[in-house]
C-alpha cells in the first residue's frame, strides 16, 4: 500500500538534505517533486496543487530548530498537511437508534458484501453489540448465500427472503425483526451496479426514506484510484452519506482515493479494509496514514491489533510456565494462532518502522505458518506437551503424517529449543533484576 508513493517523497525530500536552512528555492524544487509524486498516484490535480501550495506557504520563513534538518522539518509539515487532508482524525461509526440502521452502499465488486460481514464481526466483538445482517442485494446472483457464508463465519444471523424482489421491503421486514428479536444493530446489504445509473441511485435513495439509517457508508474499491472519488461524490449527491470505506487496499493501489477523496465530498473515511479475513477491518486514522505513506510504520496500529490478542489471564499461565522451563508444542501453537488473527503478515511487517521498503520485494505468504502447524498437529499429546521424547523415530513418523520432510521437522525442533532458551534467559534476567532492586541498602 503507497509504496510507489512513498519511494517518491522520500526522493523528493532528498534534495533538501544537507542543506542549513530552507528557502524558497530549495521548498519549490522538493515540493514540485512531492506534486508529482502525488499526481502519479492519482490524486486530483488541484487536491494535489492547493496541497503543494499550503505546505509552502507554511515552510517558508519558518525558522529550522537546533539540531533539525530542513528536510525533517519540511516532512514534519507534508505529514501534518496529509492528515489534514485525509480528514485530521478519526470518525467513530454512529451507534444510536434501537435499533441502529447501518445502510451499505457502492458499486458492484467494490467489497460491499464482504465488508457488511467484517462490520458485524467490528460492532459484535469490539462494541459489544447483538448484529443482525439483512441481505438486500436481489439482483446479483448467490449475493444472499455469499451474506450467509460470511454470517456463519462470524456468528451472526442473516434475515433474508430469497422470493422477494422488493429490497425495501426486505429492509423494512429486517427492522421489524431485529426488535421482535431483541437486535440493537441492523447492516444492511445493498445491490450495486457496474457503473452509476438512476435506476440504482433511486433504488438506494427509497431504501434510506423508508429505514431513515442512523449511518450510511459508501464502499469504494481503493484500487480505482482517481474514479473511486468521482463516483462517491455521485453517490454522496444521492445518498449525503456518513462516512466512506476503502476496500482492498492489500491490492495495487497508488493511494489517491485515500488522499482525495475526502476533500470531494468532505465525509470522513471511516474504516479501511484489506484481504478476505473476517478480522481484516481496521478504523481509518489520518495521523498513522499519512505515517505510513512517508514511510515511519504504524507502531501504534501494531500494538493495537497485538493488545486485541492479548488475554491477561493466558499471559499469566505461559509466564509461569516459562519461568519452570515448561513451555511447549501447545504453547506454541496457541501463540501462532494470535499472530495469525492479527492480519496480512506483510501489513504487520509493513508497520514497523523501516520495514516497509525491507519487505517491498519479499514473498510473505500468508500460508507460511501451515508447515508449521501441520507438524505440531502431527504430534501426539504426549509429544507436545513433552518435547523431550521427540526422537528419531518419531521425528521420522512426524515428516511423513505431516507431508513435509525429517529435516524440516529437525529445524522446527531446533527453532522451538532456542526459542525455550531464550524465553528462559529473558526470565532469568527479570527475576535477577527484581532481586536487585528488592536488596537491602548498605
Amino acid at each position: 500500500m503507497f509504496e510507489n508513493l512513498s519511494d517518491k517523497l522520500e526522493r523528493a525530500f532528498k534534495t533538501l538534505k544537507g542543506q542549513g536552512r530552507i528557502t524558497e528555492i530549495n521548498v519549490a524544487e522538493t515540493l514540485k517533486e512531492v506534486r508529482k509524486a502525488l499526481l502519479d498516484a492519482d490524486v486530483n490535480y488541484k487536491i494535489a496543487k492547493d496541497f503543494t501550495d499550503t505546505v509552502k506557504e507554511k515552510a517558508l520563513g519558518m525558522s529550522v530548530l537546533t539540531a533539525i534538518q530542513p528536510g525533517e522539518m519540511l516532512i514534519k509539515i507534508t505529514h501534518d498537511e496529509l492528515a489534514l487532508l485525509m480528514g485530521g482524525q478519526s470518525q467513530d461509526v454512529n451507534l444510536k437508534g434501537n435499533p441502529t440502521v447501518i445502510l451499505v452502499a457502492g458499486l458492484q465488486g467494490s467489497g460491499k458484501t464482504t465488508f457488511s460481514g467484517k462490520l458485524a464481526n467490528f460492532l459484535k466483538a469490539k462494541k459489544g453489540r447483538s448484529v443482525l445482517l439483512a441481505a438486500g442485494d436481489v439482483y446479483r446472483p448467490a449475493a444472499i448465500e455469499q451474506l450467509k457464508i460470511l454470517g456463519e463465519q462470524v456468528s451472526v444471523p442473516v434475515y433474508a427472503e430469497e422470493e422477494n424482489k422488493n429490497p425495501v421491503k426486505i429492509a423494512e421486514n429486517a427492522i421489524k425483526y431485529a426488535r421482535l428479536h431483541g437486535f440493537n444493530t441492523v447492516i444492511i446489504d445493498t445491490a450495486g451496479r457496474l457503473a452509476v445509473d438512476r435506476e440504482m441511485m433511486n433504488e438506494i435513495a427509497a431504501i434510506k426514506k423508508a429505514v431513515t439509517p442512523e449511518e450510511i457508508l459508501f464502499v469504494v474499491d481503493a484500487m480505482t484510484g482517481q474514479d473511486a472519488v468521482n463516483t462517491a461524490k455521485e453517490f454522496n449527491d444521492t445518498l449525503d452519506f456518513d462516512g466512506v470505506v476503502l476496500t482492498k487496499l492489500d491490492g495495487d493501489t497508488r493511494g489517491g482515493a485515500a488522499i482525495s477523496i475526502m476533500s470531494v465530498v468532505h465525509k470522513p473515511i471511516k474504516f479501511i479494509s484489506s484481504g478476505e479475513k473476517m478480522e481484516a477491518l481496521d478504523v481509518f486514522h489520518p495521523e498513522r496514514m499519512a505515517d505510513r505513506i512517508l514511510g515511519k510504520g504504524d507502531i501504534v496500529s501494531l500494538v493495537e491489533k497485538a493488545q486485541e490478542q492479548y488475554n491477561e489471564e493466558e499471559a499469566r499461565r505461559l509466564q509461569k510456565k516459562i519461568a519452570k522451563n515448561k513451555f511447549d508444542f501447545n504453547d506454541f501453537l496457541n501463540q501462532i494462532q494470535q499472530v495469525k488473527k492479527m492480519g496480512n503478515l506483510k501489513d504487520l511487517a509493513s508497520m514497523i518502522p523501516g520495514m516497509g521498503k525491507a519487505i517491498r520485494d519479499l514473498d510473505i505468504d500468508d500460508n507460511a505458518f501451515k508447515g508449521i502447524e501441520a507438524i505440531i498437529h502431527s504430534m501426539t499429546p504426549t509429544e507436545r506437551a513433552t518435547p523431550a521424547v521427540l526422537n528419531g523415530n518419531r521425528r521420522m513418523r512426524i515428516a511423513k503424517g505431516s507431508g513435509t520432510n525429517i529435516q524440516e521437522v529437525n529445524r522446527l525442533i531446533k527453532q522451538f529449543d532456542e526459542t525455550r532458551k531464550m524465553m528462559q534467559m529473558m526470565t532469568d534476567k527479570t527475576k535477577m533484576s527484581k532481586m536487585m532492586r528488592n536488596a537491602p541498602k548498605r
